[in-house]
């Protein structure tokens, strides 16, 4: 391989309880898939994502900084999101995981059932282990 080729990423094999619930955390928050194609290629703001989110597609309804904050916290904590960070710290803006480029990458439907809801439901509130 030359100096000129580009490296091609390795890919990460998740187990497959992981990459289900990442794929309901995704479908059932309360954001449009246009805000997780943002984020694979640039880092987005939570102000931006609450003042400006439903002109941007990246809601369907406006939404409080604290309420974006909170869903988008879950997200970190399912391994789909990460918070940016600079040379002062942590920032308030989010980009994809590794984990979440990979659910993008494999979503189809972007529409949760109602079995999606009530999983996702109990694993956030409950925080259970799967």
């Amino acid at each position: 391989m030359s100096i000129a080729e580009p490296k091609t990423p390795k890919k990460v094999f998740y187990p497959s309880k992981t990459i289900k619930r990442a794929k309901v955390s995704l479908v059932c928050s309360p954001f449009q898939r246009h805000l997780f194609e943002t984020m694979r290629y640039q880092s987005v703001p939570v102000g931006a994502i609450a003042t400006t989110g439903v002109q941007h597609g990246y809601t369907k309804r406006p939404l409080s900084e604290l309420s974006v904050e909170n869903a988008l916290l879950w997200l970190v904590q399912v391994g789909v999101l990460r918070r940016e960070v600079d040379g002062q710290g942590i920032t308030d803006s989010f980009r994809l995981t590794p984990l979440g480029r990979q659910v993008l990458e494999e979503q189809g439907t972007w529409e949760p059932t109602p079995r999606d809801r009530l999983i996702n439901t109990l694993n956030r509130w409950l925080r259970l282990p799967f």
